[in-house]
């Protein structure tokens, strides 16, 4: 059975703004998903009708089998949800409010109190358990709701923008979590972001959504395919045969012995580097780097936006 499935899911508010237009998706269980784009995209309105927050107006979505609309109390049973200003309660501790959300779901006591710990530790928050939430910083806030979302060990996690406010270190462990849920326990994420960079690092498979519409939806490699990007060469190298002169000088660096060119190409695949390089080596040049440059999820993204501008999606 597949985690998370939408179809045609569409949602247009009251005055005619569409904010979700008949996205189709599926994930399965154990993947870390992407779901990218802009502030506005649309990316909060599709969490919150696959929450039950939001009824759509047009179309259905699942999670795990369940339906948000109908049934939105046994999806949050199964799943966690992190929003970008999740709100708790400022005049009770860290350790507090998260007994109060095991209570929520029905955690007995003690089992609530042994994973609040187990949490507070794993998010770097233990010396600050017994501080009222009032006092924490905005980045101690974002790692305490997140463990108020794994209080009930969900099987699905929706994120939204779940490193804002962090430090680079947090962040990082906040990341490793994420890993080792997915990757150790089998759990479904569906993380937010406007950060592609970031969600590059982490994620799996991505949807790629503006003003609405999904642009696309695979991996990386995937992605790649559908702008039809190939990948750019360099090799950098002395002695280049005249006939394949590049394009751009580099200045030579300090140990490598070189002060001459860089060659630089696009390619379909990488299956065309080897014989270019015996090109190369063939006619007397020196090669002294050999670098295979991929489009990325933010060129992918602004190559897929230009097409849907141009009507070609």
């Amino acid at each position: 059975m597949s985690a998370i499935v939408l179809e045609r899911l569409s949602k247009t508010f009251p005055g005619g703004k569409e904010a979700v237009k008949e996205i189709s998706l599926s994930l399965e269980q154990g993947e870390v998903f992407g779901f990218l784009g802009p502030n506005g995209a649309g990316k909060t309105t599709t969490v919150k009708l696959l929450n039950g927050m939001l009824t759509p107006t047009l179309g259905t979505c699942s999670v795990l089998g369940l339906s948000p609309a109908r049934e939105p109390e046994k999806v949050h049973a199964v799943s966690g949800v992190l929003t970008e200003h999740a709100q708790m309660y400022d005049n009770m501790t860290g350790f507090e409010n998260l007994l109060f959300y095991a209570g929520i779901f029905g955690i007995p006591e003690e089992e609530g109190k042994k994973r609040a710990v187990s949490l507070l530790e794993e998010l770097e928050l233990n010396e600050a358990a017994d501080w009222k939430l009032a006092a924490y910083s905005t980045g101690m806030r974002q790692r305490l709701s997140l463990a108020r979302a794994l209080i009930h060990r969900p099987k699905v996690l929706f994120l939204d923008e779940p490193t804002s406010g962090l430090d680079p270190e947090s962040a990082q462990r906040v990341n490793g979590l994420i890993r080792n849920l997915a990757g150790k326990q089998g759990t479904t994420v569906f993380l937010c972001t406007h950060q592609l960079r970031y969600a590059q690092e982490i994620c799996t498979r991505y949807g790629l959504i503006d003003e609405g519409s999904l642009l696309a939806a695979g991996t990386q490699e995937e992605l790649r395919a559908k702008v039809d990007a190939g990948a750019e060469l360099r090799i950098r190298a002395g002695n280049i045969p005249e006939e394949m002169k590049c394009i751009e000088y580099v200045e030579g660096e300090k140990g490598k012995g070189d002060y001459g060119s860089v060659l630089c190409m696009k390619i379909r695949s990488e299956e065309e580097i080897p014989q270019i390089v015996r090109s190369i080596v063939g006619a007397g040049g020196d090669i002294y780097e050999v670098e295979v440059k991929r489009p990325a999820l933010e060129d992918i993204y602004f190559s897929l936006t230009e097409k849907k501008k141009e009507g070609q999606l």
